[in-house]
């Protein structure tokens, strides 16, 4: 790994892992993700790419958080998914840049399957969410509006996962993949 490399995940490291620790510890108490810490993210993440790799770095990095923020859009649109969510998957985008998206969905994706798995076995969440995400996307005689109307209320702690922890996970991992490859 050249110098640059390292500065890069040096850098990246010691801006990303204080941010996604405090946004971990948030979604974990409150499954809430703050405006201020999910678009500051979004905004550090592509102030900077821009200021190591210029306009091409912001580009990528914009092309990056898109990519991000539209593997999330269905299930924020079926509630799955909570805004916030969506909004820390695009900064943690905007910080891999393109190169490092698919790595990154994959991780993210893994981890919340753990996470939802060992809350649901815990009984720290309950499974009614998940379930109705897979009726609406895979059975053609689900009634989503029922099932929509008989999903635990928004504010319900027991009814969500805080998904900011698979994505600082994912992200973690990522990271680690990166410097030790």
């Amino acid at each position: 790994m050249d110098a640059s490399a390292v500065a890069w995940t040096v850098l990246r490291a010691a801006l990303l892992v204080p941010w996604l620790a405090v946004l971990c510890v948030k979604d974990w108490k409150t499954r809430r993700l703050p405006n201020v810490l999910t678009l500051g993210g979004l905004a550090a993440g592509l102030a900077f790419d821009f200021g190591w790799a210029g306009v091409a770095g912001l580009i990528d990095g914009l092309k990056a958080a898109g990519v991000c923020a539209l593997f999330l859009l269905l299930p924020f649109l079926v509630r799955a998914a909570g805004a916030g969510d969506l909004k820390m998957l695009a900064a943690c985008g905007a910080f891999a840049g393109m190169r490092g998206v698919l790595p990154l969905l994959l991780y993210v994706s893994f981890a919340g399957f753990f996470v939802a798995l060992a809350m649901i076995v815990a009984r720290r969440a309950g499974a009614a969410r998940l379930k109705h995400a897979f009726r609406f996307l895979f059975d053609w005689r689900y009634d989503r509006a029922a099932g929509r109307a008989a999903l635990p209320p928004k504010e319900d702690e027991a009814g969500r996962v805080p998904f900011g922890l698979a994505i600082a996970i994912g992200m973690l991992v990522l990271m680690a993949t990166e410097a030790f490859a």
